[in-house]
Order: C-alpha cells, then sequence, then structure tokens
C-alpha cells in the first residue's frame, strides 16, 4: 500500500486529491496538512511514502518543508513531489535542489496524478525531458554549484553515458533502446550511479550532472 500524505493551505484542492487517490486500491491517504509545518509534523508521524507538496502555504512554504523532511533521518525516505499551478514556477528549481523528487502541475489530468504517486512511491524520475530541459534553464540562470567534475571520477565511461541520458529525462526502457542494452541492464547501471553519486534519485542525479559540467541547457 502506497502512504500519501497531501499538503496544501486550499481544503478544496486536498479534498479532490483525496477523492482520486482513495479511490485507488493500492493508495491511501494517511494525512493532510494546510501549512508548512503542519506537514513536517504529518510526515515525521505517518512515515509516508510520498508527500504531495504545494510551494506557497503559510508557516513555513512547500520548500521549507521540503528541506526539513528530506534533512531528517526519520522521515527522510518520503518522496515530495511539488505540485505547483504553473511548470514555470520560480520555485521548482530551487524544491528539486531542497530535495523533491519531481513536481506536478495542479490541472494535470486525474490518471497521470495517480501514476505520478506510483512513479514517486517506487523512486523512479518525474521529469519528462521538456521538463528536465526548463529545470535546466533554470539551474542555469542561478547556478549554486555543489558537484565538480570530480564528482564523476567514481563512474565508468558506460556510467556516465547512462547518467547523461538520465539528465535527459529517459527512463530505463528508453536508456536501454539508445543503448543498445535491456531495461533490466540500464536500471542496475542507474542503481550502481546513485549509490556511487550518494544522490537521493534520479532527480537529484539531473542535477549532479548539470552542477558537474556533464550536461547543461545547451548541451541536451
Amino acid at each position: 500500500m502506497i502512504r500519501v500524505v497531501l499538503a496544501d493551505d486550499q481544503a478544496l484542492v486536498r479534498a479532490g486529491f483525496r477523492a482520486l487517490l482513495d479511490h485507488e486500491s493500492d493508495i491511501e491517504v494517511v494525512g493532510e496538512a494546510s501549512t508548512g509545518r503542519e506537514v513536517v509534523q504529518r510526515v515525521r508521524s505517518s512515515r509516508p511514502d510520498v508527500v504531495l507538496m504545494d510551494i506557497r502555504m503559510p508557516e513555513g512554504d512547500g520548500l521549507w518543508a521540503t528541506e526539513q523532511i528530506v534533512r531528517d533521518p526519520a522521515s527522510a525516505a518520503s518522496h515530495v513531489v511539488i505540485v505547483t499551478t504553473f511548470e514555470i514556477d520560480e520555485y521548482v528549481a530551487e524544491a528539486i535542489r531542497a530535495g523533491a523528487s519531481g513536481f506536478l502541475v495542479k490541472d494535470t489530468e486525474p490518471t497521470e496524478l495517480i501514476r505520478s504517486v506510483r512513479v514517486a512511491a517506487a523512486g523512479d524520475a518525474l521529469l519528462s525531458p521538456s521538463v528536465t530541459r526548463r529545470l535546466l534553464s533554470r539551474l542555469a540562470s542561478a547556478p549554486k554549484p555543489e558537484a565538480t567534475a570530480a564528482t564523476l571520477a567514481p563512474l565508468t565511461e558506460r556510467e556516465r553515458e547512462v547518467l547523461t541520458l538520465v539528465a535527459e529525462g529517459l527512463n530505463n526502457t528508453e536508456i536501454g533502446l539508445r543503448l543498445f542494452m535491456s531495461p533490466l541492464t540500464a536500471k542496475t547501471h542507474v542503481s550502481r550511479i546513485l549509490t556511487k553519486l550518494d544522490a537521493r534519485d534520479r532527480v537529484h542525479l539531473v542535477v549532479i550532472a548539470y552542477e558537474s559540467g556533464l550536461v547543461g541547457p545547451g548541451r541536451l
């Protein structure tokens, strides 16, 4: 069962999400919150698999709440998905840096919302290639490099190739097709890269790939 916490200062939005998710046999909404501080407390107490997080909330916004959740060992296993009004929300890049596993727009189709919860719970990427390009452009506009070329030293040449494709937003099947390998082999490479780079998830790999200079907005 996938456990979900909903964080949004609009009760109507939370009710709509709950109605959709509770209808699924493998998803359970275990908590709701209307402020940043409240969602941090809810996540610590309920240990959900996924948090659907609004950015603009009182008493600590979604960015602050995401940082608190990711940094706390008691809640770091929860995958935070930012839910925003616009795909070009100025805070999306900062949310990804803070540890969010991806983001959705509020007017996304119901089936996409449900799919995204399952994808996030599995630890997979929630960034399409087009969204990845916008994210990299946003990072480029206000760079805060944390990784360097030396960060990638533990990787083999094949792993660097795989990381480049992850940074393009490709899934395991697409990586396999591009590099003439099976999806399972691609998944194994991604798992090894995550371990070697001490990355939270595939979205974190996108940021590392950019900050280390492996890829950039003009190189995708």
